[in-house]
């Protein structure tokens, strides 16, 4: 007769079979998804939270930001090779290191983030991420995951069903962490790895330097803050992004060498007499976690915020 820990170890074969094993598969990286929620369904929440997230925020209203965000964006879009999402991309005003993008092709930039970015090509890393976490359906994927998760917990509630009260408790409780930092982090962390390598292409292909990508990160792992170890973090941390972007340049030099038009970095965003001190800047408090990219603070699955 089969014990609980057989049951386990039986449950996690099955989401491991089938985390692995999907009929659909991302563009560029090409690796296998189960996508079990329709994706038109996942446009339609990611257009609900959108409009909710507009609705608290107050857009940006420096024509500056708003035509470079919209030019780079609609350049990376063009590569992205879904012309039937409508794509939109807004500049939200606060001083918050972010942006996060929804299924559909809504994208959003913080200014926050933009003196991080320097220059077209900075600010280019940051949108293709974005970009390429809509492209490759990563909130749909969560969703399915979580949706995963939930049944085999259930499957472990019902053949723990006759243990002692503080039995089950510690039964879940493993469970818990096993899945947490065993399937949901690690997901996590391949989909943020994905979307940068999956960015770094698209950027390449829109005619953007893609040597500015690990100097962006570099950048962004010297604002400081409090960050968790990589294994309980969403997010890989900055200096690993950094060092992984710097592998994959010569596919990534190969693209933007055949680009139809190369614009290297691009314009800077803040010129040298710009506006002396009305940079947007973080509150000296501000503590980043690695990688605040990819949304707002929100338990919603489709943001993959810590």
């Amino acid at each position: 007769m089969f014990k609980f820990h057989d049951y386990f170890i039986l449950t996690i074969l099955l989401v491991s079979i089938f985390g692995t094993a999907g009929c659909y598969s991302t563009p560029i990286s090409n690796r296998k998804q189960l996508l079990l929620i329709p994706e038109q369904q996942e446009i339609t929440l990611g257009m609900q939270s959108y409009e909710d997230i507009l609705a608290e925020e107050k857009l940006s209203s420096n024509p500056h930001y708003v035509e470079m965000v919209q030019r780079v964006g609609q350049r990376i879009a063009a590569e992205a090779g879904h012309d039937e999402y409508a794509w939109e991309f807004r500049v939200i005003e606060s001083p918050e290191m972010n942006a996060f993008a929804l299924p559909g092709g809504k994208v959003a930039i913080y200014e926050g983030i933009l003196p991080i970015c320097e220059n077209e090509a900075g600010l280019a890393v940051v949108m293709s991420h974005e970009i390429a976490h809509a492209i490759a359906r990563h909130g749909g994927e969560r969703m399915t995951q979580q949706g995963v998760a939930t049944a085999a917990g259930k499957v472990v509630d019902f053949y723990s069903k006759d243990k002692e009260q503080k039995e089950r408790e510690r039964i879940r409780a493993v469970f818990g962490a096993a899945s947490q930092y065993g399937y949901i982090l690690p997901y996590s962390r391949k989909h943020e790895s994905e979307a940068d390598q999956i960015g770094l292409i698209l950027m390449s292909r829109a005619g953007y330097d893609p040597n500015e990508a690990p100097r962006f990160w570099k950048r962004f792992s010297q604002q400081g803050g409090q960050k968790p170890p990589e294994f309980m973090s969403t997010h890989p941390s900055d200096e690993r992004r950094a060092a992984d972007l710097e592998a994959m340049l010569p596919e990534a030099l190969a693209e933007y060498s055949t680009a139809t038009e190369q614009y290297a970095l691009g314009k800077p965003i803040f010129n040298a007499s710009d506006l002396a001190g009305s940079k947007p800047k973080a509150p000296a408090n501000t503590i980043v976690p690695a990688s605040s990219l990819s949304g707002p603070p929100t338990d919603d699955p489709f943001f993959a915020r810590p």
